[in-house]
């Protein structure tokens, strides 16, 4: 987007280059960066200094994720950056599962945005991760939707289509939406995503089931399209998952 007048009028007058940064080390649900064309951290906010485990932020500034985050999470998050600095493609409200190095994970809503310079070029990028919080389920609202989240809760792993969903709710598609966006922050495709997911990472860490087993339960057609689905949203493949968070059972 091309400044307006007033804002290059405004900018100009500042002593410092505008990042929000101040503004963001507010703001406790929600981790903030700015990065350069190398991946490492040049601007982050207060709130993933913590969650990393690091008590300033020089402990992050001119580092990237995987020297900041273990192995192989760190790995994941480095290549997701850099898909998005080779592209310029912006990520848009993707639902993902993080894991801190401070030992927190939480679910989120990630935008990640390229910087371009004048003539352009990706020199960097930038991003949010928004913290979900947790649905009011005493709600006027939702009460009205409780019976079908309760349906997809119970057999995420059938094929669920949102008009069908609707239509239980006694909703139009656009008023079921809408209510599902107020109480979860997620559209009702990623709602069912998020729940197929949480079933998912509690197989792959608490039993032997086979992934492939696994995917079908979770309602998934097949493996392939699981895992393609399961690295977007958690950062690993299920088998990376399961052998960097299994507990490891001691032998008597």
């Amino acid at each position: 987007m091309t400044p307006t007048k007033p804002a290059v009028e405004l900018f100009s007058q500042l002593a410092e280059p505008f990042t929000g940064e101040a503004l963001f080390d507010r703001l406790t649900d929600l981790v903030f960066f700015i990065k350069n064309r190398r991946a490492e951290y040049v601007v982050v906010n207060q709130t993933l200094v913590e969650r990393c485990g690091r008590r300033d932020k020089r402990e992050l500034l001119g580092h990237r994720t995987d020297e900041v985050f273990p192995p192989p999470l760190g790995q994941s998050y480095r290549a997701q950056d850099e898909r998005v600095l080779r592209s310029g493609t912006a990520i848009l409200n993707q639902l993902e599962l993080h894991f801190y190095p401070s030992g927190g994970r939480g679910w989120c809503l990630t935008n990640k945005l390229p910087l371009r310079d004048r003539a352009g070029r990706v020199v960097g990028l930038m991003g949010i991760s928004k913290d979900l919080q947790a649905a009011n389920e005493r709600s006027e609202e939702y009460a009205r939707v409780a019976e079908v989240v309760a349906h997809i809760q119970t057999n995420f792993g059938e094929t669920l289509r949102v008009n069908r969903l609707a239509v239980r709710a006694g909703l139009s598609i656009y008023q079921f939406e809408q209510r599902i966006r107020a109480i979860f922050q997620l559209t009702a495709g990623q709602l069912i995503q998020k729940i197929r997911m949480e079933n998912a990472v509690r197989q792959l860490r608490e039993t032997d089931a086979p992934i492939a087993e696994i995917a079908l339960a979770s309602g998934y057609s097949d493996q392939s399209a699981f895992t393609r689905q399961f690295r977007q949203t958690i950062g690993l493949s299920p088998s990376e998952y399961r052998r960097t968070f299994r507990p490891q059972v001691e032998s008597e």
